[in-house]
């Protein structure tokens, strides 16, 4: 076969561009392999979905390539004449052909294991085989169980090898400073491609790509392994959390302590209210007057008006909180009932998970279902985490479709994006469910030119904007209130996670995670303050309850209205949780309680009880270790679901 020979400044690139494309391919033939081979797994594939999966996978695809090739990009593009160099150029081949050798042999053991796992291999299985005495053994006895992929692999590294040296440089005659200057800006946009490559886009709300992206190709978890490829999965893994198994109790005993099945209430017809739900960017409890009045002595205003005058007319708690710390990690606590637990649950292996949602559950009750954030679609991870929460509608700055209200960084401003929220909630068909994600106040916390010096700034940059979304919230309500679905309509208002703080108790452990959770159901009455504790993951069972949900379902939470407060809440703090019980709260490092504060007394916790109170103590930490039983196992053994 005749070689191609590449001559011209230019050159390298184009060599570059070239094998970068022929590795696509190879990964493309390597998810065709995967797929056909366990097709069997994937029922519900079609040949259209199946071309919007293949599709999909480029981006994935596009990533693991970049990272492993890296050091051989670097190689090939760098400005100068020594990578015309005969010796350069064959280190950079064996370079090129080792790294992607790899790449091709963990896209093939897949083949084989794909099928006991259910899951593509994650960076878990460095730990997993750590401790393997044997693993040259398990190494060959696969070789000689699966000989035919091997067969595929030599084949494969072959081609890559032959392919490679159809290439050539041509070094030119002579190398001088010009095609240096020339070279240099086309090294920088390499450069430039190779992070936007890796991050899944350039735009400023885009966060890397990872696992649960794979959602938005996909109608269930389990096909996110088609979209998967194995190197990428392992690359996003490797700092991943890895649970570990633990069994404190017996399972008889361990469903008394703590159960997260949830049983329907008997003898209450379900009730088909509509449920919208409005996760607001970092409204932190701090910042509402109505939920402070035992702060300066009575006198705090805060910074929420409308929603001080809401919360008068709804339904709260005095110690509300958040799972965790991050946007990311809201919505799989607040919509599937799962915190996140050492990581984001979307970032983990475990997103792959098959879960429930308040989405899916009323889904299969007849309920239209849509989620609202103005950010670009596909921002934050959320248009592919809500397909895989059973969300049926998404709406993002794409269908918004006018760049006058852009903000100039996250996405639309609250206040049209939320007048465009109404309106279409307005064409659904009832039962709906409706969720909106707020993001006006977001650094660098701006409120659009008109509303200048309208709202006040307070000690801390994310007040100004928080008044502004809270006039926001205002005028949906005003525009909501007229529509033929709002008086049989539960509201659902909460933050995602508190921010930085300003009055000092907040300025604590426990008060860096306090937010305003509000139920608001205007033709119901719904109306009181109970001294309870509640946090994201009790909406789903508290909404669900709430409208006499009558069939068994998964959530990590309880519900909220329920009597009594033997309840609790827990967050991830840097790795130890946070554990709170009627009055106490307990920090919990993963093997044993390293503190303890009565936080009815004791609220900027500065006496640590953990020595006095043993009986408490003991209380917490039998409760705390039944849950992590049953969260670590349910997440490892998959089952994250009711099943009969």
């Amino acid at each position: 076969m005749n070689r191609m020979k590449l001559r011209g400044i230019l050159a390298p690139y184009i060599a570059v561009a070239i094998r970068f494309a022929f590795l696509l391919i190879i990964y493309a033939l390597l998810r065709w392999g995967f797929y056909l081979l366990n097709s069997s797994l994937f029922p519900n594939v079609n040949t259209g979905k199946l071309f919007v999966m293949f599709g999909g996978g480029i981006r994935f695809d596009t990533v693991a390539l970049l990272y492993l090739n890296i050091l051989y990009i670097v190689m090939q593009t760098v400005p100068g004449p020594f990578i015309y160099n005969p010796t350069y150029q064959r280190v950079s081949k064996w370079i090129f052909v080792v790294v992607n050798s790899l790449g091709i042999a963990l896209n093939l053991i897949d083949y084989a294991y794909y099928p006991f796992t259910l899951k593509r291999t994650t960076g878990t299985v460095l730990s997993q085989f750590s401790n393997e005495s044997n693993l040259f053994k398990l190494a060959f006895d696969f070789c000689l169980d699966y000989w035919y992929l091997l067969l595929v692999f030599a084949l494969l590294v072959y081609g890559l090898s032959k392919s490679y040296r159809l290439i050539q440089l041509e070094q030119p005659k002579r190398y001088s400073w010009k095609p240096f200057l020339i070279q240099l800006p086309f090294f920088l946009l390499t450069a430039f491609l190779f992070i936007g490559g890796v991050r899944g886009g350039w735009a400023h709300s885009t966060r890397p790509i990872t696992l649960s992206n794979a959602g938005d190709y996909v109608d269930t978890p389990e096909e996110m392994n088609i979209v998967l490829n194995t190197p990428f999965s392992i690359l996003k893994t490797l700092k991943a959390v890895s649970l570990k198994p633990v069994n404190y109790y017996p399972e008889q005993e361990l469903v008394k302590l703590y159960d997260p099945i949830h049983l329907p209430q008997t003898g209450k017809p379900f009730n088909k209210k509509n449920v919208v739900v409005l996760i607001l960017e970092s409204f932190a409890k701090e910042h509402f007057g109505e939920l402070n009045k035992d702060i300066q002595g009575g006198q705090y205003k805060g910074y929420t008006p409308f929603l001080d005058s809401l919360i008068r007319n709804g339904y709260t708690f005095t110690d509300t909180y958040a799972n965790g710390r991050k946007s990311i990690d809201a919505l799989p606590s607040v919509i599937t009932g799962i915190p996140s637990i050492g990581e984001p649950f979307v970032l983990s292996v475990y997103s792959g998970n098959e879960t429930t949602s308040l989405a899916k559950l009323l889904g299969k009750k007849g309920y239209e279902t849509a989620f609202f954030h103005g950010a670009p679609n596909g921002s934050m991870g959320f248009s592919a985490y809500m397909k895989l929460a059973g969300i049926q509608h998404y709406f993002g700055k794409t269908e918004y479709n006018n760049d006058q209200d852009f903000d100039g960084i996250w996405g639309i401003w609250d206040e049209p994006f939320l007048q465009f929220t109404a309106n279409k909630i307005n064409t659904l068909k009832q039962p709906f469910f409706a969720s909106f994600f707020s993001l006006s106040s977001h650094h660098p916390f701006k409120v659009p030119e008109k509303y200048q010096g309208k709202f006040p700034k307070g000690p801390l940059p994310v007040q100004e904007p928080i008044g502004y979304t809270d006039n926001a919230l205002r005028e949906f309500f005003a525009t909501a209130s007229k529509m033929p679905w709002f008086n049989n309509t539960l509201f659902v208002i909460c933050a995602d996670h508190a921010t930085v703080s300003y009055l000092p108790e907040y300025q604590t452990t426990a008060g860096g995670f306090q937010i305003p959770i509000i139920f608001y159901a205007p033709g119901d009455g719904l109306v009181g303050k109970a001294d309870k504790l509640v946090q994201q993951i009790d909406i789903m069972p508290t909404v669900l309850n709430y409208l006499h949900y009558d069939e068994p379902y998964f959530a990590f939470g309880a519900d909220a209205f329920k009597p009594g407060r033997d309840n609790f809440v827990l967050n991830n703090n840097a790795g130890s949780y946070n554990f709170y019980y009627k009055d106490y709260m307990m920090s919990y490092d993963g093997l044993k309680p390293v503190s303890l504060y009565n936080m009815k007394q004791d609220r900027l916790m500065k006496q640590d009880l953990l020595k006095q109170h043993p009986a408490i103590l003991d209380t917490m930490e039998t409760k705390m270790k039944a849950f992590i039983q049953q969260y670590n196992n349910r997440m490892i053994e998959n089952k994250l679901t009711y099943k009969k």
